[in-house]
């Protein structure tokens, strides 16, 4: 097989690099079950110079391909149309990668396809996060690296002819979050099977939480609440509802549990930076959460109520 590993960025050129240069570094078994790499780049708009870095850099199996800031559904589907490979490895370009990754991801898919007897099938590889910059593929897996989404394009391959059964990533989620999930369900109504592949680790990197990052995850929130409607306007089943914390349930755990918003990054600032002044910026990371999805909870909610009045839910709908 010929593997295209295709890889939206968008502003992150620090640890792009680390990204690329690992890739570059892969040791792939002869005689083997990968024909050759490629390694797709599609900038999103970036202004961070990250196309005169890789246009100068010594990148031998690097194709770059360049859009206007339209997202990483438009950015992956635009990197799929210019692969040349039959398998697609998708990853996030803030994530570094062992040297035996793609060589793992391949040797799992011929044995699925082996025990299966049909290629119905896709991997997905552990993502671990860390905040270690210098060497990232030193951190261990821990119990919040679990994982137990069905298709998230973090760390996946999958043969290229499924991608194009299933119809792409929808450009409708130009906002953040969910546009990898909702092309897992039109994947699973092809009945194709999740292998997983935890050999194949790909080490997350952010920087370590601090509370100048909040009012950035707090429009996250809000985008995924939004973009959480628009899943559950094409797939309306009570899965999606779950997902996207659009039940009851939720409302009422997060509204306890952030007293109705009183918990929010104001009240909640002194509790966080007395975390991060010990040197647990993962615990106040943590303790974000509690408002974080009581901010996505509403933001689902306000995004479901304009949509039934008719009204514009700050997304683009289809017709």
């Amino acid at each position: 097989m010929f593997l295209s590993v295709v890889i939206p960025t968008y502003n992150r050129l620090p640890i792009l690099r680390k990204c690329l240069l690992a890739l570059e570094s892969q040791r792939l078994r002869q005689p083997g079950h990968v024909d050759g790499y490629e390694i797709v780049v599609v900038d999103d708009g970036s202004t961070d110079g990250t196309i005169d870095w890789i246009e100068s850099g010594d990148l031998p199996h690097v194709r770059l391909f360049a859009q206007a800031h339209l997202g990483p559904a438009a950015a992956r589907n635009l990197g799929v149309e210019k692969a040349t490979g039959d398998t697609i490895v998708f990853i996030d370009s803030d994530l570094v990668v062992t040297e035996t990754f793609l060589q793992s991801h391949a040797d799992a898919l011929v044995r699925g396809q082996q025990r299966l007897g049909h290629d119905r099938l896709f991997t997905y590889g552990a993502v671990i996060d860390t905040n270690n910059f210098d060497e990232p593929t030193r951190e261990p897996y821990k119990l919040t690296d679990f994982s137990a989404a069905y298709f998230a394009t973090g760390n996946v391959a999958i043969a290229r002819h499924w991608l194009e059964a299933a119809g792409l990533f929808d450009t409708q989620f130009q906002l953040y979050g969910w546009e990898d999930l909702e092309l897992g369900v039109r994947l699973r109504q092809l009945d194709l099977k999740l292998i997983k592949c935890p050999e194949a680790a790909g080490y997350h990197w952010h920087p370590p939480f601090k509370l100048g990052d909040i009012p950035n995850a707090i429009d996250r929130e809000i985008q995924r609440g939004r973009m959480g409607v628009l899943f559950y306007r094409k797939h309306p089943t009570f899965n999606v509802r779950l997902m996207i914390q659009m039940t009851w349930l939720h409302r009422i755990l997060w509204g306890a549990l952030s007293l109705g918003g009183r918990l929010n990054e104001r009240t909640l600032a002194g509790a966080m930076q007395w975390a991060i002044d010990r040197g647990k910026p993962r615990l106040a990371q943590e303790i974000s959460r509690i408002f974080l999805n009581w901010y996505n909870v509403r933001a689902v909610y306000a995004a479901a109520a304009d949509l039934k009045a008719g009204r514009d839910a700050g997304f683009r709908l289809g017709d």
